[in-house]
C-alpha cells in the first residue's frame, strides 16, 4: 500500500466509521477533513488501532441537522492535498429505487474539488 486510503466498516446509528491505513514511508498522520456542501462538517474521530500498525479508526457523526429531503453527499478528504478518500451519500425522503441522484451529486463535489485545485495550481505556477 503506496497511499492513504480510508475503507468504510459501518454506518450504524448515525455514525459512519471506516479504517484509515497509513503507509510505512508516511512521515506524517495526513489530517482528514469531511465536508458537506463544501463547508467543514465536525464531529469525527481518529484513533490508533493498538493491534496493527498504521490502521486508525476513523468515526465521523452525521449531524442530524443535515439530514433532509433528497440527496446529502458527505466527502472525507485529506485536508493538504484535497485527495477524496471516501464519501457518505443518502438519500431521504420518497423511496427511489435504482436513482442516480447521489453518484451526481458525488460527481459534482468531486468536480468542484478539482476546479479548485486546478485553479490554485494555476496561480501557483503563474506566480513563479
Amino acid at each position: 500500500m503506496d497511499e492513504v486510503t480510508l475503507v468504510k466498516t459501518r454506518l450504524q446509528a448515525g455514525i459512519w466509521e471506516g479504517e484509515l491505513y497509513v503507509p510505512d514511508t508516511a512521515t506524517d498522520l495526513p489530517e482528514i477533513e469531511v465536508t458537506y456542501l463544501d463547508q467543514p462538517v465536525q464531529g469525527h474521530t481518529l484513533t490508533e488501532d493498538p493491534e496493527r500498525d498504521g490502521v486508525w479508526f476513523f468515526r465521523f457523526v452525521v449531524p442530524s441537522e443535515m439530514i433532509n429531503d433528497g440527496v446529502q453527499t458527505f466527502l472525507m478528504t485529506e485536508r493538504e492535498t484535497g485527495r477524496v478518500l471516501n464519501s457518505l451519500s443518502m438519500i431521504a425522503g420518497e423511496g427511489l429505487s435504482e436513482d442516480i441522484r447521489a453518484e451526481m451529486d458525488l460527481l459534482r463535489q468531486e468536480l468542484d474539488l478539482l476546479k479548485r485545485a486546478f485553479r490554485r495550481h494555476c496561480v501557483e505556477t503563474g506566480s513563479h
